[in-house]
């Protein structure tokens, strides 16, 4: 009857601790997915409203990395040859801010204008959308 009693209280601390380890693994895995950096923007819509063709239109996305890791825009990539962008190229710290410039000649355009600038990073949140729109009429 002891060998029982005591094999029984065996398992039960075997399955406390393996409860504790899981639990720990747990934890360790939540706090590793936190250490990553998270970009966060101003406003990812900038619109301009009506402009002239030719017009050159600038506007400068900002954003914050509220993650606690560096931040690094690895690309900036636009949808047309229309549209120039301008990337921060030193990581951004944590709490620290960052602006991407954004360029739109309306050279040959007319009409609405709807223009998406795709921003990969090494963030939680690795691939962003920032929007550029408005109305090209002519002269």
């Amino acid at each position: 009857m002891k060998k029982i009693v005591v094999l029984a209280l065996i398992a039960l601390c075997s399955y406390q601790l393996n409860a504790q380890d899981a639990a720990a693994v747990k934890t360790a895995n939540m706090v590793s997915t936190e250490k990553e950096p998270v970009i966060s923007f101003d406003s990812p819509e900038f619109n301009f409203g009506k402009i002239k063709a030719g017009e050159k239109v600038e506007n400068v996305f900002k954003f914050k990395n509220t993650g606690i890791a560096p931040l690094i825009i690895t690309d900036v990539t636009v949808t047309c040859g229309c549209t120039a962008a301008e990337k921060p190229e030193a990581p951004i710290m944590p709490g620290e801010e960052g602006k991407i410039k954004i360029v739109f000649d309306s050279k040959g355009k007319s009409g609405t204008q709807n223009r998406t600038i795709t921003v990969n990073t090494n963030a939680k949140n690795k691939v962003n959308y920032l929007k550029l729109i408005g109305e090209v009429v002519a002269e």
